[in-house]
C-alpha cells in the first residue's frame, strides 16, 4: 500500500508539472500569437477573394480544404524548418523576419498605391475570372494555399522570435499551438464572413418577426462595408507590423538610431497628454511612426519588386510567377 501511495504521489507530481507546462505553453502561445496580429488580419481579409464565383454550398468545403492546406504548411513544412533555424542558425531569424517585414511593407504600400493610382493587373484579372467551376475550384484552392504559405511563413517566424521557452520541446509545443490556433481563428473567421450574407438573406426571407427580417437586411447591407473595413485595417496592420519588424531588426543588428528616435518621440507625446492617457498615446504614436516608415519603405520596394524581382522570377517560373 505504501508503494502504491508513493507511486500515486509521483503521478500527482508529474501531473502538476505537466499542468504547469501546459499553462506555460498556453501563455507563451498567446504572447507569440499576439505578435502576428497584422498578418492574421491580412490573411482573413485576403482569403474571401478566393471564394468569388462559387455556389454558396461549395464555400465551406473549399474553406475546409484551404484550412487543411494551411495546417500542412505550418505544421509539416514550416515548423521543422523554424525549429532547425532556432536551434542551429538563430542568427538567421532576424534577417528572415526583416525579409517578411519588407514583404508586408511592400504589399501594404502597393495596396495604397493602387487606390491612389488605379492600374490593371491582367494576371490578377485572369486569376480571378470564373471558368469551368470544377477546374476553377482546384485552381483557387491551390492559389489560396500558396498565398497562405507566404503568410504562414511570416506568422511562424514572428511567433518563433516571440517565444521564450526553456527547452526545445516547449518551444515546439508552443509553436504548434500558435499554428493551430491562428489557422482556426483565421479560417473560422473567414467562414463566418463568407456565410454572413447567406444568414442575412435567410433571415430576410424566413424570420417570423419584423425585427428578425430587419436584422437580415442589415447583415446583407453591412457585409460589403465589413469587407472594406477589413481591407483598410489589414493594410494598416501590415504596414505597422512590417515597419516595426524592420526597425526592431535594425536595432538587433546594431543600427539603433531610428528605433531610439521613435521611442523618444513616442515618450514625449505620451507625457504631453493627461496622465491616464500616457500609455495609449505612446503606443499609438509609436505604431503610427512604424506605419509611416512601413509606407515609405514599401513605396521604395514597389519598383524593385515590379522591375527587378518580378522579371527575374518570370525568367525562372514563367510569366505568372513574375506577376
Amino acid at each position: 500500500m505504501s508503494g502504491l501511495l508513493a507511486l500515486l504521489d509521483d503521478v500527482a507530481g508529474i501531473a502538476k508539472v505537466a499542468a504547469a507546462s501546459v499553462d506555460d505553453v498556453a501563455a507563451a502561445a498567446g504572447k507569440a500569437g499576439a505578435k502576428t496580429a497584422g498578418v492574421i488580419i491580412d490573411d482573413a481579409a485576403v482569403t474571401p477573394k478566393y471564394l468569388q464565383g462559387f455556389a454558396p454550398a461549395r464555400e465551406l468545403p473549399i474553406i475546409w480544404r484551404i484550412t487543411r492546406g494551411s495546417l500542412f504548411n505550418k505544421l509539416i513544412l514550416l515548423m521543422p524548418v523554424a525549429m532547425l533555424l532556432a536551434n542551429f542558425a538563430p542568427w538567421a531569424i532576424t534577417p528572415l523576419l526583416m525579409l517578411g517585414g519588407s514583404y508586408l511593407c511592400f504589399e501594404g504600400a502597393e495596396k495604397i498605391f493602387h487606390v491612389l493610382f488605379p492600374h490593371v493587373s491582367h494576371a490578377i484579372d485572369e486569376d480571378m475570372s470564373i471558368k469551368d467551376p470544377g477546374h476553377l475550384e482546384e485552381q483557387k484552392i491551390k492559389g489560396a494555399i500558396k498565398t497562405d504559405f507566404i503568410l504562414s511563413a511570416e506568422i511562424m517566424t514572428i511567433a518563433l522570435a516571440a517565444i521564450e521557452a526553456p527547452n526545445v520541446w516547449m518551444q515546439a509545443a508552443t509553436l504548434a499551438v500558435v499554428a493551430v490556433g491562428v489557422t482556426l481563428a483565421v479560417y473560422g473567421s473567414v467562414a463566418l464572413i463568407v456565410k454572413m450574407d447567406d444568414v442575412g438573406l435567410y433571415l430576410t426571407k424566413n424570420a417570423p418577426t419584423p425585427v428578425g427580417r430587419g436584422l437580415g437586411r442589415g447583415l446583407v447591407k453591412f457585409m460589403p462595408v465589413l469587407m472594406k473595413i477589413l481591407s483598410v485595417v489589414g493594410t494598416a496592420a501590415m504596414l505597422w507590423v512590417g515597419g516595426s519588424i524592420i526597425i526592431h531588426g535594425l536595432e538587433v543588428l546594431g543600427f539603433v538610431w531610428l528605433g531610439h528616435h521613435i521611442h523618444d518621440w513616442a515618450y514625449a507625446v505620451g507625457h504631453a497628454v493627461p496622465e491616464g492617457w500616457t500609455g495609449f498615446a505612446e503606443w499609438t504614436t509609436k505604431a503610427a511612426m512604424d506605419g509611416v516608415f512601413g509606407v515609405a519603405l514599401g513605396l521604395l520596394l514597389i519598383p524593385l519588386a515590379t522591375k527587378v524581382i518580378g522579371p527575374v522570377l518570370g525568367m525562372f517560373g514563367g510569366e505568372k510567377a513574375g506577376h
